[in-house]
């Protein structure tokens, strides 16, 4: 799709009209990802150019942490250096802070609008535990049921705790370990009693099950919502 470069207010020409060509082509793209309820990655790219937008026109600066995890810290203060260059000239910040004011709603909108997305398809999705649930449910099996179809998606699942100063995060990393046709003699609970024979070191896994009401891509959206409910679900467990 038509990606927008990080530094994008910054780069090349600071001329409107030019800015607001290269902005109406990326989110056109965005609209049209959307429209085929693909979510990621543009999903994610667009929350870090609207955080970044807004920072930018309240601040005055950068904020690293809007960045993409692609982009190094020495990328990012480099980048850092030009913007600050660019804040000192009065002429050329009038013009990017004519550029803010008409993108932050079109980012503003083109984020609601993947946000509903995001939740339509969280709506349409179950998550239920695969069997008894043990006392650890941070590492495990996500067994992933998309719509329509008879596949089930095996993955390990691990999840991560960190936390700064203010805040606790839980982070997810998942693996596929296999594709899984469905039926009689293939329920949910047999597969799970056959992962744990395989796998001796998960005696008594957690396994959680979820299952797409809608059709939607695995990849692009079923998966990464998927690991999102599994994360808040098993936090409710831990609470």
């Amino acid at each position: 799709m038509q990606n927008l470069p990080i530094n994008w207010l910054t780069e090349g020409l600071l001329d409107f009209e030019y800015k607001k060509y290269r902005l109406l082509a990326y989110l056109q793209a965005v609209r049209s990802e959307f429209g085929q309820q693909r979510l990621y990655p543009v999903f994610s790219d667009l929350i870090m150019h609207y955080r970044n937008l807004q920072q930018v026109r309240e601040h005055k600066k950068l904020v690293y942490e809007a960045f993409p995890q692609q982009i190094t810290r020495a990328d990012f203060e480099k980048l850092e250096l030009v913007y600050e260059k660019i804040v000192e000239d009065d002429e050329t910040m009038a013009q990017i802070e004519e550029v803010i004011q008409y993108a932050a709603p079109l980012f503003q909108e083109a984020v609601y609008q993947g946000k509903e997305l995001y939740d339509f398809i969280e709506r349409h999705i179950e998550i239920n535990p695969v069997g008894i649930t043990p006392m650890y449910f941070n590492e495990g099996y996500l067994f992933l049921d998309a719509f329509p179809g008879k596949e089930t998606q095996v993955y390990v699942y691990r999840i991560t705790v960190f936390e700064n100063t203010y805040e606790k995060y839980r982070g997810i990393n998942t693996q596929l370990v296999r594709t899984v046709r469905r039926g009689l003699a293939q329920t949910h609970e047999n597969l799970k009693v056959q992962l744990v024979k395989e796998n001796q070191e998960l005696p008594n896994p957690a396994t959680f099950v979820v299952v797409a009401k809608v059709p939607c891509p695995l990849d692009s959206a079923l998966l990464p919502i998927a690991k999102r409910s599994l994360v808040k679900y098993v936090t409710r467990l831990a609470a």
